[in-house]
This record gives structure tokens, sequence and C-alpha cells, in this order.
């Protein structure tokens, strides 16, 4: 093998690997080939991205930076691209207006409106003021520089909670809020600014803010006259429902074009025009491979733009920036929930979860003609390295709570009024579940039935109020946390039971569990084989796999039932019924 190599490549692999970057450079300058290459290196780095399990947006930019004048100069002609890319941001922003449900507003609740309103306005002052005076920025990107360093990721932030099943948690419901807002203020942003990238008079503020209250009537006189009778005839046909939608999308688009806005924003109104329709889930798995495919373009194109000769000039910048992202807009949050009377954990992990730059902000530097290359490229390459942090940052969010908790004491004396969000009854029970929800309920249900005293431990304060109503043991709580675990009296428990999948969550409850020297019987719950294996080793007496103790289950009814269809009925009937009641307690 190495001898044919040397054959035709005398100077070895370096030879294959330039002639090779050689051949891509001399490919005909071919939308086709250009968008080829696009697709082959986003898919090849965001493989490499996914294997070392990182998020994916970074990696495309990454991809992006490969193929453009930082890496290999591959594309040089990008406005093609740049086309292609704006296609992408407004599928981005029709997704979010569809799942935008406006409904979600009346249920925000006093914490969102004032820690995302106050966070907003603070970070975008501090970000101001320190472009301004300290990096030496004009005002106009000193406004700029505000702005992206004020907002979050909602896509990634989402995932990776939804990912961790933290979405229902007292710290997932506020990072939601909190980034629901912030979303309604980027959209208004990105109305103005775009609205006014040639120069600033009220009179043209005054004008945007006629037309855009003009685009908010016609969204809502749509919404209310045309879309649901046009979509209840569209959804019997489901390529119909998918036409239906994109032509609402374009339709409104093209209407914000008309009256100068931003056609991202028409694309939002658009989203949101159909977000309160029944079908609107149906229509947002549709429209999201489209989404994907054109947003991926959007990302690279932001890598492709990344000039050579700014690079050297923006590491004092990405500095300021990254101590801005990481650093005081985390503190910011973290001293707002304090003073509401939050405690340090939930304070600690909402605040740790917003510590990057949004997808919005790349949106805006993206559409901005007169934003300077160095905080063009500062804001992207901070974007790469914040998003990429934050999925360390939320997966090790305990550890690094743990390890900082001492430190975090001192924001719990801000507090003007603590919150109860920890109630509980008595904590001295026989019984131990931490996990109220899918199979928690069925063990609670089925102790309830023999007669056994238990207590709840759950990190939804819905779940708590629920249990304490029905006159449960219960207490709010992460079992993750070492406080939370001092708390609970395990010597007099006589059986221990996680219905928590997560891994690193059994696990601190194992070690706290052999440091008291509790005899109580541990049940533990684990989503695959490796996961049980690593728990029997860390001490579990037994490791529930739900998915191959329903196969179990039924094997067994096979077994016993294939040539008795009446006794089967029979078990139906007990099985539906048991459905049927655990729905009932989950609906009080």
């Amino acid at each position: 093998m190495l001898e044919v190599i040397n054959n035709y490549f005398p100077n070895g692999i370096s030879s294959i690997t330039d002639n090779f970057v050689l051949l891509l450079q001399n490919l005909p300058q071919n939308i086709l080939f250009d968008i080829g290459l696009v697709l082959i290196f986003a898919a090849i780095v965001a493989y490499i991205a996914k294997m070392i399990k990182q998020p994916l947006i970074p990696a495309y930019i990454v991809a992006g930076i490969l193929l453009g004048p930082l890496g290999l100069s591959v594309i040089r002609d990008i406005e093609i691209i740049n086309v292609i890319a704006e296609i992408g941001i407004i599928f981005l922003l029709f997704i979010v207006g569809v799942q935008m449900n406006l409904k979600k507003l009346k249920s925000l609740g006093v914490t969102a409106v004032v820690v995302g309103t106050l966070q907003v306005i603070l970070t975008f002052a501090a970000g101001y003021f320190i472009s301004l005076y300290v990096l030496g920025f004009d005002p106009t990107n000193s406004m700029y520089a505000g702005l992206i360093l004020a907002f979050s990721s909602t896509m990634i932030v989402i995932k990776l909670i939804s990912d961790e099943r933290e979405l229902d948690t007292l710290h997932g419901r506020i990072i939601i809020g909190i980034l629901f807002l912030q979303d309604i203020f980027v959209i208004i942003a990105l109305t103005v600014l775009l609205g006014t990238s040639d120069g600033f008079s009220f009179g043209l503020l005054g004008g945007i803010a006629l037309k855009f209250l003009a685009l908010i009537l016609v969204v809502y006189l749509f919404s209310r006259f045309v879309v649901h009778r046009a979509f209840r005839f569209a959804a019997k046909s489901q390529e119909l429902l998918f036409l239906t939608s994109l032509a609402i999308c374009f339709f409104f688009v093209l209407l914000a074009y008309l009256f100068g806005i931003s056609i991202a924003i028409g694309a939002f109104f658009a989203g949101i025009c159909i977000a309160n329709l029944p079908y609107n889930l149906n229509i947002v798995g549709r429209i999201s491979p489209l989404k994907d495919f054109f947003a991926t373009i959007f990302f690279v194109g932001l890598g492709l733009q990344l000039g050579v000769g700014t690079f050297g000039t923006i590491m004092i910048p990405l500095l300021v920036f990254m101590l801005v992202v990481l650093l005081l807009k985390p503190l910011v949050i973290m001293i707002i929930l304090s003073i509401m009377g939050y405690d340090k954990r939930n304070s600690f992990a909402s605040a740790i979860s917003l510590a990057q730059i949004s997808e919005f902000s790349l949106i805006l530097v993206m559409s901005l003609s007169n934003i300077s290359e160095v905080l063009f490229t500062t804001t992207i390459l901070a974007a790469i390295i914040s998003i990429g942090l934050t999925s360390y940052f939320i997966k090790f969010q305990v550890k690094i709570y743990t390890f900082l908790s001492p430190v975090l004491s001192i924001f719990e004396k801000l507090a003007i009024k603590k919150r109860n969000i920890t109630k509980s009854t008595r904590q001295r029970k026989k019984i131990v579940l931490f996990g109220y929800h899918r199979i928690g309920v069925i063990f609670l249900k089925a102790l309830k039935k023999m007669k056994r005293s238990v207590l709840v431990i759950d990190f939804n304060p819905e779940a708590i109020e629920t249990l304490i109503k029905q006159k449960y043991s219960a207490m709010y709580g992460d079992m993750a946390n070492p406080e939370i675990l001092k708390r609970i009296d395990f010597k007099h428990a006589k059986v221990i039971i996680s219905t928590n999948p997560k891994e690193k969550d059994n696990i601190v409850l194992l070690e706290h569990l052999k440091e008291v020297k509790s005899t109580a019987l541990t049940f533990i719950t684990a989503d695959d084989l490796d996961v049980a294996l690593t728990l029997y080793d860390e001490g579990a007496d037994y490791v529930i796999l739900p998915h191959m103790m329903s196969g179990e289950s039924v094997s067994i009814l096979l077994e016993k039932y294939i040539n008795d269809r009446k006794a089967l009925l029979k078990i139906k009937r007990d099985h539906l019924q048991h459905l049927l009641e655990i729905n009932a307690e989950n609906r009080r």
C-alpha cells in the first residue's frame, strides 16, 4: 500500500492532502457544487460533533470556517449561499412562531417577566458601555454588541434541558419563561434595527411602529377569519396541509417585504398566526426537515464569512464577550432570582443554563449591513465557544453546583422574602420514593394499596402541591442535591426507590446512602444495560429497566393467554381501568 502511495505521491501523505485540497479548489464555481460541498462538510463535522456529544450549531459554523478563507478557501463566492441562508432564517423563525403559543403569556408569571426584562436591560447596558468605553466600538456597533450579549439560545437550551428531563422542574420553567420573553424582545429589536439600518430618526421609528402594528392587525384578522377555516379543510390531506403552511409562511414574508419590514419578522408572524391550530405539531414535524436543511446552510454561511484579516484583532473583544456571557449574565440572573426569594439551587441552575449567545444574535449579525467586521467575527466565535460550553454546564451542573455551594450561600442572604417552594410534611418514613412521574405514579398507587408509609421527593413543584393536597407525605427537592439528601432520615427507611433514570443522580444517591450507612433496600431505575451494570457496581440492590421489564411482562402474557382470548380480555379491562385511574390522578 505504501509503495503504491509513494509511486503516485512521491511526497507522501502530505502530497495526498495537498492534491485533495487542490482538487476541491479547482472544482467549477457552480451553485450545485458549492451546496454539495457545504452539505458534505457540514455532515462530516456534525458527525464528529455528535460522536463527542457536542451541539450541532457550532459544528456547522466550524464546517463553514473549514471551507472559507480561514480554512481551505474552497468556496469563494458566498452570495448565493447567503441567499439560500436567508431561507433558513425564514424557516427558523417560522418554526419559533408556530411553537410560541400566545396563551403561554398568561402563565409566564411575575418571575419570568421581572427576571427576563431586567436581565435583558442590564446585560444590554453592560454590553453597550463596555463595547463603547473599553473596546472602543462606535455607538452603533456598541448598541449591536449589547443586544448580541443580552439574549440566550432558545433552541440549544430547551434541547439540552429536555435531554436532561428538566423541562418540568422549577428551574426548567423559569428558564423557559425567560427565553420566551427574550424571544419577544429580540423580535422587536430585529424589527426596529433592520428597519432603521440606513439611519435613525424618530419619524422613521414611528413609521416602522405603524407598519409593525399593521402587520399584527393583519395576523389577527387572518388568524380569526381565514386560517382556521382554510386549515380545517387542508388537514384532510397531509400534502395539502404542508403546502398550505408554506403558503401562509411566504404570504407573510411577502407582506412584510411590501411593508418594508424584515422578511424574517414576516415568517415569525406567520408562525404566530397558526400557533393555536390543533395541527401545529404536525406542521412543525413537516416543516422541520426543510428548516434543518436551510438552517444548516445558514450556519455554514456564517463560518464562510469569517475573514483572515480580523482574526488577530479580536482576541481582546472575544475575551471581554466571553466574560460578559459566562460570568456577568449568569450573575445578573442569579442575583435577581435570589432577591425574589428563590433558593440557590434553582437560581444557579437557571443562571448557568443561560450563559451563551443566542442563535438570534447570529441572525442579527447576518442581517445587518453596517456591522463592523471585528464585531461580526467576535460574535460568531463567542457563539461557538459559549454554545459548546453550555452543553458541559448543563451536563455537569450538579457537580459544579456542589463545588460552588458554599460560595453560593451568600446569594440567599439577598432574598427580600424567601419563597416557600420546599414544602414538605413528615420526613421519617419507611419507604422513600424519588420521582412522581410515569412509573413513580404506579409505585405510589401500589404502595397505597399496601397501606405503606411513603415519602415522595420530586423536583416538580406542581407535583408536590398535588401530592400534599392528596394527603401524601411529599417534599420538593433534587435527589442529586446533597442538602436535600441530608434532610431525609435514611436510617429509618426500609426501602428506597428511584424512578429517575439519570445515571449521575442515582450515583450521588447511592454514594450518600453509603456515607450514612443506610441498610435500606435500593430499587434504582436505568435507561440502558450499561448504566444498569454501573449502578449494580455502585451498590444498588435492584436496577429497574422499564423497557426490559415491559418486554418480560408481555412475554409472560403471551405464554399464559395466547390461547385464551376471554382471559386476556379480562386482563385488558383491568389494565384499562388502571390506566384511567392513573390518568384521573394526573389531571387533578
